[in-house]
This record gives structure tokens, C-alpha cells and sequence, in this order.
């Protein structure tokens, strides 16, 4: 008899519809709610994605999972409420989690200690703590919505488990080492993150949309077209970057279209067709990572009067000097297609901050411009290494996607694409540390939204003090003058809008929140402590701020 591996996990969620995705051990027929799919294979793994249509918007819908007609979820004498679907009420209040960069660890010590006591140590896990707060409560309280905004797993700082994995079956002498090598070792890093019994819960419970950054593949992945080169040069690399893009769509990525957008998915159909769809997957992975044109992984989704958009800000960059852009313009076609219309809230997501403090601002595209050869090709060459030691691989550093997002922003804002939305939010991930900006646009504009950013990072992955202070050194005056200079002496224009900090920063594990009711929109961070009821055996979580966003 066929068993769960992983799963199931709740993903698309619509008002009339849902999607449940699993693993399993063999091959077989799986069913929840009365609709059923057959699994497909990959690399000798077993994966289902099941569409249940018919429902009810507002409803509450207990399932089990069957394989083969036997019941396999919830396990017997299960001490976690018993997993449910809970459409989209388009009348009612919204809560959507988001956050990015977690890091698969122990909950025990050394682990969950801070990394200044102990190197080892990523303190209390946020996601970990959210789901706790969860299992204390009734579900009129349970979000709604998961926004995972990348670094869901850690293809370079694998945990001693998955370590000790791939040392009993290759060398770390050679190839990428101590890092993931291929898919396989690609499912072990989604079983530890995703089999913990309290996250499996929530993610069985919680409907969930992700997007991909760098750590899903390697850090300072696509930052440069160098650096592509350099990688491909690497006799180890194609093996990982197919691996990385086989799993990333098998795992994250399929779970984000609705039962519609899978029906017309060339992809999709081709894999539930073929079965064994290994070949297909890995030549898909192929053209991918080449880097060509014609891959989209940006996503949205309706909730009510709420729409999400979540850009892939690192999988699709056009990274070629001079010409540099977060997507490539039949991707950008698409967002502008999706941020357009009539609705009350509008989030764009983003693995990627758009808006950073504003000295790094200036460096990264002070930056930019030098590797462009603002400076000339020996200054060039300076820079790229300079690029990939600062991180330099945000919207500022590709500067003509920051300003369109600005613009594109600032239209939906004044209603050129419809009625402007209540408010504009940005959410991102992947600095470590959490923030909220409020943007303001030149005067004559004519935008009526509220425009903010909110940057929550990471669930797990905390920095140590002397990173935490050199953050806090580039919001300094002089740091933020010198580069200005800088950048206006490489022939930069200052940015066509501004910013200003109105929350943080933050340096601990959190989680944000967003509350959705009617107009009104209010965020919230939230930080893992101690639970000192638990003997600091257990995390609970503590209010960092709370901030009308509209």
C-alpha cells in the first residue's frame, strides 16, 4: 500500500476551488473530497497535485487524503486538528502571513540559540511559533493566506541531517561540496523543511503561494551575466541548476496555479501525461537555466477584493550589461496585464526588496553603472567583483526595473488601469532584517492609493551582531552622502520618487501579518521569543509593531 512521503499541502485556494499537493512512496491514485488525480513520477519520487471544484465561497471543508481508496492523512490518534479548506469569502476580512528565508534546523539547542551565543545557533523558528499560536486558538483566527518569498530551502547550508544524506552517497571533496549536487539531494531539503509535524500541520491548514530567491538555487544566483558564465564553467553546476528548477516546479511552483491556469499549462499537461515525466522535466530545467527568454514563474491570485501579484524577481532577470531587467518585456507585459483592474487592495510581491535603505540604493546603482563601463572596462571589471561581494542583486541594481515598477506603480495609483486601489503594498523578503517604507511620488502625480513597502525577513536565518551593525552603518548620513555622490558623478539620475522609513529595522526571526478588512489594511510584526511557560523549550511570538497601511 502506497504512503505519504510529504504532504499534503494546501496551495491554490479560490472561492469555488483548491488544490492539495502530495508526495508518495509508489505510484497511485489519490483522492480528497471526491476528486482524485493519479501521481507522476520524477527521479523515482511520486507527486499528485488534486483539483476539488464545487465549493462553496466562505466554506469550511474537513478532508482526508486517500492513495488508492485507503486513508492515509490524517494519521490515527492525531493530536493536530484535523486539516481543512476554507474558501475565499470575498465579503469577509482577510489575514495573509508572508516572510522569507528559513532555514530546516532542530528546534533544540544548539540550534535554537542565538548565532552570537553559539555558530550553530538560528534561534526559534517564526513559522514554527506562528503555527503553535495557531493550534492555541480556534480557526476564526487561522490565516488565510501563506506568502512564502523565497529561500524556502537552502540549497548551500544544508542541515547536519541532509549533510550526513548526501556524504553516504557521494565525496564532499569535490563537486559543490557540502551543498546539494542534483534532485535528489534537492527532496531532501523539502522533507526536512516541510515533514516537522507542526509545520506540516499549518501547511496542510494554511493555503500558500511561493516564489523562489537565490539560496533556492545558490547565493547571488543570476546576479550578473558573468556570473552565469563563471557557474556554467563548473562541471557540477548543470546537474544542480536542473535539479533546482525540477523540484522548484514540482514542489513550489505548480501549487500556485489554480485549476484553470494547470488545465491550459503546457508543462503540466506534458507531466501528468507522460507518467515517468523525468526526461521532460530535466530538458525543461535545461532551457531554463540557459537563462532564454519564454519561462515565466510570476504568479497572482484573487482574494475578494484583494489581488496578489508576486513577481519572480530572480529566476527570469535578463542579466546581459546595459540591458539589465528583472524580466524580460513579454513577463513584464503579463505583470502589467495582472496589476490592472478594479480592486480595493493591491500586494506585489517581490523575493527581492524594492526599495532599500538609501544609501544601499545609491551604492547598488552606483554600482551598476560602473559595471556598465560608466567608468571605464578596467573599473568594470572592479565592480562585478564588487557586485557579487556587497550582494548587489536588487531592483537598484537593476536600475530601469526599479523605475518601471515605480511608474507602473504610481499609473495603477493614479487609474490609468482602472480604479485606484485603497492602497499599493509591496511585500518582500530576503534581507534578513524587516522594514516598512512609505513611498511618496512628485506632486501632480495624481495617485489617490496609499503606497507602501513591508519587508519581512527572514522566518529563520537571524544575522550576528557585526552584520547587524553594518546594516544599521548604511543608513548613516555620511554612508547615504557619499553615495549619492557617487552615484550622481557615474551619471545616475536621483530616483524619481522617495521613501522614508516608517518601521524598523528588525533583526530577529518574524513574521508579518496583513489584516484586510473592507478599506482598511493594517500590518503587523511579529518576533519568536522564549516561551518562558515552556522553560524556553517552545518559542511564542511578540509584537514588533503594528501600522495602518490604509
Amino acid at each position: 500500500m502506497a504512503e505519504l512521503v510529504l504532504g499534503p499541502l494546501l496551495r491554490y485556494v479560490g472561492e469555488n476551488e483548491a488544490t492539495v499537493w502530495v508526495e508518495t512512496d509508489a505510484p497511485c491514485r489519490v483522492e480528497v473530497l471526491e476528486h482524485s488525480a493519479e501521481t507522476f513520477s520524477v527521479c523515482g519520487h511520486h507527486y499528485a497535485l488534486v483539483c476539488v471544484a464545487g465549493l462553496e465561497p466562505g466554506g469550511r471543508y474537513p478532508y482526508e487524503v486517500a492513495l488508492d481508496g485507503e486513508r492515509a492523512w490524517p494519521e490515527p490518534d492525531s493530536e493536530f486538528p484535523e486539516p481543512v479548506i476554507r474558501t475565499v469569502d470575498p465579503e469577509a476580512q482577510l489575514q495573509i502571513l508572508y516572510g522569507s528565508c528559513r532555514v530546516a534546523a532542530p528546534h533544540d539547542p544548539p540550534y535554537n540559540l542565538p548565532k552570537d551565543e553559539d555558530p550553530r545557533g538560528r534561534d526559534y523558528d517564526a513559522l514554527y511559533a506562528r503555527a503553535l499560536h495557531m493550534l492555541a486558538g480556534d480557526y476564526e483566527s487561522w490565516p488565510d493566506l501563506l506568502v512564502l518569498l523565497g529561500d524556502q530551502v537552502y540549497a548551500d547550508e544544508v542541515s547536519p541531517a541532509v549533510l550526513d544524506f548526501i556524504r553516504s552517497r557521494r565525496s564532499t571533496e569535490e563537486g559543490p561540496g557540502e551543498q546539494v549536487a542534483d534532485f535528489e539531494e534537492y527532496t531532501r531539503l523539502y522533507y526536512e523543511s516541510w515533514r516537522d509535524p507542526v509545520i506540516r500541520w499549518l501547511l496542510s491548514t494554511v493555503a500558500s503561494s511561493m516564489i523562489w530567491d537565490d539560496h533556492d538555487m545558490h547565493d547571488d544566483w543570476n546576479i550578473s551575466q558573468s556570473w552565469c558564465e563563471d557557474m556554467r564553467d563548473l562541471d557540477w553546476w548543470e546537474e544542480r541548476i536542473r535539479g533546482g528548477i525540477s523540484s522548484y516546479w514540482i514542489y513550489q511552483h505548480i501549487g500556485n496555479l489554480s485549476p484553470d491556469e494547470l488545465a491550459g499549462n503546457e508543462q503540466w499537461q506534458k507531466v501528468t501525461e507522460a507518467g515517468d515525466a523525468t526526461e521532460y522535466l530535466r530538458g525543461f530545467a535545461d532551457h531554463d537555466g540557459r537563462n532564454e527568454a519564454g519561462r515565466h514563474w510570476s504568479i497572482w491570485r484573487d482574494l475578494g477584493r484583494t489581488r496578489l501579484v508576486v513577481i519572480d524577481s530572480r529566476g527570469g532577470r535578463v542579466v546581459e550589461p546595459g540591458k539589465r531587467s528583472m524580466v524580460d518585456e513579454e513577463e513584464w507585459g503579463w505583470i502589467v496585464e495582472k496589476v490592472s483592474g478594479d480592486f480595493d487592495h493591491l500586494l506585489i510581491g517581490t523575493s527581492c526588496p524594492w526599495l532599500l535603505a538609501t544609501g544601499i540604493h545609491h551604492a547598488e546603482t552606483w554600482n551598476e553603472a560602473l559595471c556598465d563601463g560608466a567608468w571605464g572596462s578596467r573599473v568594470a571589471g572592479w565592480s562585478e567583483t564588487i557586485r557579487r561581494a556587497g550582494d548587489f542583486d536588487h531592483w537598484a541594481g537593476f536600475r530601469h526595473s526599479f523605475e518601471a515598477l515605480g511608474e507602473l506603480i504610481a499609473e495603477v495609483g493614479s487609474g490609468k488601469y482602472g480604479m485606484p486601489p485603497r492602497s499599493i503594498t509591496v511585500l518582500a523578503g530576503d534581507v534578513h532584517h524587516a522594514y516598512v517604507n512609505q513611498i511618496g511620488f512628485r506632486k501632480g502625480s495624481g495617485i489617490r492609493s496609499a503606497v507602501h513597502q513591508a519587508v519581512c525577513s527572514p522566518f529563520r536565518n537571524p544575522l550576528n551582531a557585526k552584520e547587524r551593525a553594518l546594516i544599521k552603518t548604511t543608513r548613516s548620513q555620511p554612508f547615504i552622502r557619499s553615495f549619492r555622490w557617487l552615484a550622481r558623478r557615474a551619471g545616475v539620475p536621483d530616483p524619481p520618487f522617495a521613501w522614508r522609513l516608517c518601521e524598523g529595522p528588525y533583526f530577529d526571526n518574524q513574521v508579518g501579518t496583513l489584516f484586510i478588512d473592507g478599506e482598511r489594511l493594517e500590518a503587523r510584526l511579529e518576533k519568536t521569543v522564549p516561551d518562558d511557560a515552556m522553560q524556553g523549550r517552545k518559542p511564542r511570538l511578540e509584537t514588533s509593531y503594528e501600522r495602518r497601511l490604509a
